[in-house]
């Protein structure tokens, strides 16, 4: 979806991409962008090196040895030249009248070099005065899924993208594609963006809290340019929809180290807690808690209260999981005395427990009608905020792998009841023993829109997160809820 009139709009729907200084014998940037192609874009290529030509005409793309020479306007470039000649690409650029570019290009400021600093400086006072949108340099530019732009071979291409992604490291850009991915959610526009010496994230944060496709906004970042700026974009940003903001940095170790991979200045943590805070932004710490909250924003409903019911499978894990959600702040109460009666009709307590947390797999005993009946009784206690419920892969694999069906049976009944239900469900499923088949099974819960995590303590964090911005904001305010 487009933002007409955005400085970004055309460098994040681009129609002609250019890919300036790719080598073989990969040709990683061109084999990326080749979806381009498929998606009816135009890929050129620019190189000069005669050795090289070969091998790109055989990729099916058209080659320039000039930026100048690429017969239609350029709406994006993806550059990986050496330092040194990266202003001369730059000139070019602009002098074409390119939308933007991303400088793959490293070696600038983060080196601490007299050159690379000197390289950088020069770089940001060509862009600045021609308003040129120079993403980085030191960064693997954009990811655009709907376009078929890609930083990476592996990542999708797909028209389902719902995240909005920032990244000032390539690594967790391209690792956050992937694994989201992998966890049944895309991306709808992704920029990794280094350095930032003209671009920041506030200028991506902008387009994307405007962008309609985009419902949920993640970033890692490890310092910005301008603090005021930021805060205002960041405030106005989280009016509009979620964003989850992953710090990278955080301690003075940390803040070391991120003066040496983007050569980002970070705030001290306290200030940068409370601006979070003030602005009403989901903070995470790493890549996990970062694919956590997503899932829980864009897969379950809307949390409106701290009341859990709590169904596992076994007493020693009913133990465990009322422990992660208690220690997240959430409560564990008694159900009503109707869903107590309910539930006594047809609970078998030799070795179970209709308390909550339930201890229910021998009442179960792959029944999905009673299963079914249990999730309709505790749904509907008033005392019940929502609900999470333990699979179990220690005791279930065996069967789902004997009898597929019962897992979808299994996957079915939960999707009806999220479907009913007005209270968010969360489901965990440790890998345990089986962890190579609970993985092969993932994509049927991911396709159902069952939000599945890998630990109690994980769907607890998830679920105290949204049921925070959710106390801030109200319950409109998410984006993947059913009220929207």
């Amino acid at each position: 979806m487009a933002v007409p009139g955005h400085r970004l709009d055309r460098m994040f729907n681009p129609k002609v991409v250019a890919v300036i200084g790719d080598k073989g014998p990969g040709y990683m940037w061109l084999h990326n962008n080749l979806p381009l192609k498929e998606r009816g874009g135009r890929l050129y290529s620019v190189q000069l090196d005669e050795k090289e030509i070969p091998g790109i005409e055989a990729l099916g793309v058209q080659n320039f040895k000039s930026v100048l020479e690429v017969p239609e306007p350029i709406d994006y470039a993806l550059v990986a030249v050496p330092r040194q000649v990266s202003p001369y690409v730059l000139k070019d650029l602009i002098a074409a009248g390119a939308g933007g570019a991303g400088f793959f290009t490293s070696g600038f400021a983060e080196t601490g070099e007299e050159l690379g600093i000197r390289l950088q400086e020069q770089l940001a006072s060509m862009a600045r005065e021609a308003g040129f949108n120079l993403v980085g340099p030191n960064c693997m530019g954009l990811y655009l899924p709907k376009a078929g732009v890609r930083f990476n071979v592996d990542a999708p291409v797909t028209d389902a993208g719902e995240i909005g992604f920032l990244s000032q490291s390539g690594t967790h850009g391209i690792m956050f594609s992937l694994v989201a991915a992998a966890n049944g959610m895309y991306i709808s526009k992704c920029a990794s963006f280094g350095n930032a010496i003209v671009l920041d994230v506030s200028d991506y944060l902008e387009y994307l809290m405007l962008d309609d496709e985009t419902k949920v906004i993640g970033m890692y970042v490890e310092g910005v340019k301008d603090g005021r700026r930021f805060f205002a974009t960041l405030k106005e940003a989280c009016r509009r929809k979620p964003v989850v903001v992953w710090k990278g940095g955080q301690t003075e170790a940390g803040a070391r180290a991120t003066m040496s991979h983007t050569g980002s200045l970070a705030a001290p943590q306290a200030v940068w807690d409370g601006m979070m805070r003030q602005c009403g932004a989901i903070t995470t710490n790493n890549l996990d808690e970062t694919i956590d909250a997503m899932k829980m924003l864009l897969r379950a409903k809307t949390p409106r209260g701290d009341g859990m019911a709590l169904l596992a499978q076994t007493g020693g894990q009913s133990v465990s999981m009322t422990d992660a959600f208690a220690k997240a702040g959430l409560r564990v109460p008694r159900f009503t005395d109707a869903t107590y009666t309910a539930l006594g009709e047809f609970f078998n307590i030799v070795g179970g427990s209709y308390q909550n947390p339930l201890d229910m797999a021998g009442t179960i005993q792959g029944n999905m009608e009673t299963l079914d009946r249990i999730l309709r009784i505790v749904d509907a206690d008033p005392n019940v905020d929502g609900m999470a419920m333990e699979l179990s892969a220690l005791f279930a694999a065996r069967q789902w792998k004997a009898k597929p069906e019962t897992l979808d049976r299994t996957i079915a009944t939960l999707a009806d009841h999220m479907a009913r239900s007005e209270k968010p469900f969360v489901a965990v499923l440790h890998p345990a023993h089986e962890a190579e088949y609970v993985a092969s099974i993932m994509p049927k819960f991911n396709e159902a829109g069952v939000p599945v995590f890998q630990s109690f303590e994980r769907a607890a964090a998830a679920y105290r997160r949204a049921l925070d911005f959710a106390r801030r904001r109200g319950p409109s305010a998410i984006a993947g809820s059913a009220e929207v």
